[in-house]
């Protein structure tokens, strides 16, 4: 990969040599100099020759033939149906063959292997025609997952009609109630942008935060409005059946891992091995981290959802994506009742004991503690329902998954466990 960037240019890599050459002339002769200009030259030329950009790796890949039947944005006659759509907001470079990003593990071991150009979203779309499974893309922040989901949902190249949504994500995880790596189903999808704002500093002084939501008095106002757009749920009984079928998944742990969680010492809960949960999550457009802000995060699920939930998980997007999906129900191309929401915790949403905000959050940038565990548990986790819906389509395509169809599914209640 390293050589697709650097041999973007030829003219630069040639200039890049020529100075190079030129600052080092002195000590050699002219006829020597300009051999190893020629042979610096040559081998650069090769290695851009056998390098392949990203681009070029991708426009390889198979396209599949059904969609290409029909064009992008136009009318099909054929559309594929789609039983499962693995929803990744972000990938890190090639869909395969790299580091990778949410989506690779599921492109590479699926496989999704054929194809589908995607002008009008933000990836190319990844297609497993065998086992009816639609890899999908949506770009980070709910800015780009409602838009890439419409986009999905009204190309007519793909009968989205009785299609299951898995969206399977990282996300900051509250170390009050997981640890890192652990993956949590959610059906309370929480909103944490809709709001007012002033600046604490210029807040009463018997407020706790100077976020609080429209149309109240603050986060303890009685007075409840209606949520619109603050609050959506999906289906309750689907998110148990899928977390009573990978409730006793054992999630691998490391040394690394121990390590990272071994900090938060005030925390019972993280600093136990990975496993899978229930509860509640945020999508904000603002990656915010801190003690005060995880204190805000659960006052602001526990307001919205009546204390129906904790909040468990923080990410970007699921609300933009959720909300695309309830509108697109209602005109009848997808099934808001078959969406799914699992995260997995790639690093703690609040420093540990004796740690600023700041410095937590600037140290987490450099490389989340928990990122390709996480990645690890949410394929682990995810894969058991994917399997379960697309392998008994007969069973499932008209008729939803239910708790009572997994062996000795005990009653869920909603939380951390």
């Amino acid at each position: 990969m390293a050589f697709g960037h650097a041999c973007a240019s030829h003219e630069s890599a040639r200039s890049s040599v020529r100075s190079k050459a030129k600052s080092s002339a002195g000590p050699w002769p002219p006829a020597q100099l300009r051999s190893l200009v020629v042979v610096a030259l040559v081998g650069l030329v090769m290695a851009c020759a056998e390098a392949p950009t990203v681009a070029e790796s991708v426009a390889a890949e198979p396209v599949t033939t059904a969609a290409t039947d029909c064009e992008p944005g136009g009318p099909c006659s054929t559309p594929l149906p789609v039983r499962m759509v693995v929803v990744a907001m972000f990938e890190r470079g090639a869909p395969s063959g790299d580091e990778p990003g949410e989506f690779q593990f599921w492109k590479e071991r699926l496989p999704l292997d054929e194809r589908i150009p995607f002008p009008h979203g933000h990836h190319d779309l990844y297609w497993n025609a065998e086992r009816g499974i639609l890899g999908f893309v949506t770009g980070i922040g709910t800015m780009h997952s409602a838009a890439t989901t419409m986009a999905l949902g009204l190309d007519q190249r793909f009968d989205l009609s009785q299609a299951y949504w898995l969206v399977a994500g990282i996300a900051g995880i509250d170390p009050e109630d997981a640890s890192l790596a652990s993956a949590a189903w959610s059906a309370y999808l929480v909103d944490g942008d809709l709001g007012h704002e002033i600046d604490p500093r210029e807040m009463p002084e018997d407020w706790d935060f100077g976020y609080f939501p429209r149309h109240t008095t603050g986060l303890d106002d009685p007075v409840r409005p209606q949520p619109k757009g603050e609050l959506l749920v999906t289906n309750m009984a689907l998110r148990d059946w899928a977390f009573a079928m990978t409730k006793d998944i054992e999630l691998p742990d490391s040394p690394e891992l121990k390590a990272a969680r071994s900090a938060y010492t005030e925390h019972p809960n993280a600093l136990k091995p990975p496993f899978v949960l229930t509860g509640g999550h945020i999508a904000a457009m603002t990656f915010w981290h801190g003690q005060l802000l995880n204190d805000w995060a659960n006052a602001w699920v526990n307001y919205w959802t009546e204390g129906a939930t904790d909040f468990v998980t923080s990410a970007m997007e699921d609300t933009g994506t959720f909300q695309a999906i309830t509108y697109l129900d209602r005109i009848g191309r997808v099934d808001r009742d078959r969406f799914l929401v699992l995260r997995a915790g790639s690093n703690y949403t609040m420093p540990p004991p004796q740690v600023g905000a700041a410095e937590n959050l600037l140290n987490e940038n450099k490389g989340y503690a928990g990122f390709l565990a996480a990645l690890e548990s949410l394929y682990l986790v995810g894969l058991p329902v994917v399997e379960e819906i697309s392998g008994n389509w007969a069973r499932y395509a008209n008729t939803l998954p239910s708790v009572d169809d997994v062996a000795s599914a005990p009653a869920q209640t909603d939380g951390a466990d």
